[in-house]
């Protein structure tokens, strides 16, 4: 088999597609002490774990974000929620945008 070069754009996602992710079983008193410690330090609970065992860290997150996995199901429920069919995904996940805005919102008031 041949060796193709990688198009430009994909070069700097080899080292990543190399990489191995490593999962931990924790009691939950650890768990949470290192996730408490990445939201005091603005780091991801992965970043956190590097920085214990002193690897390197980027600079700052590339995208921050929160994550939920969401099931045929769930996309049916909240479908029947909003109002809307269930194929309609993208609007779903701006209408469940909007509810975390509000609900964080919400939480801020005194």
């Amino acid at each position: 088999m041949s060796q193709r070069k990688l198009p430009q754009k994909w070069q700097s996602s080899v080292r990543a597609a190399k990489a191995v992710q490593v999962a931990f079983d924790m009691d939950e008193t650890l768990q949470y002490q290192i996730r408490r410690e990445a939201l005091d330090n603005g780091l991801s609970p992965s970043d956190q774990i590097r920085h214990i065992l002193t690897l390197p860290t980027a600079d700052k997150p590339k995208r921050p974000r929160l994550t939920v996995s969401l099931s045929p199901e769930d996309y049916f429920y909240l479908a029947e929620r909003y109002g809307l069919q269930p194929e309609q995904q993208l609007e779903i996940k701006h209408r469940v945008m909007d509810e975390l805005l509000a609900y964080s919102q919400q939480m801020l008031k005194p």
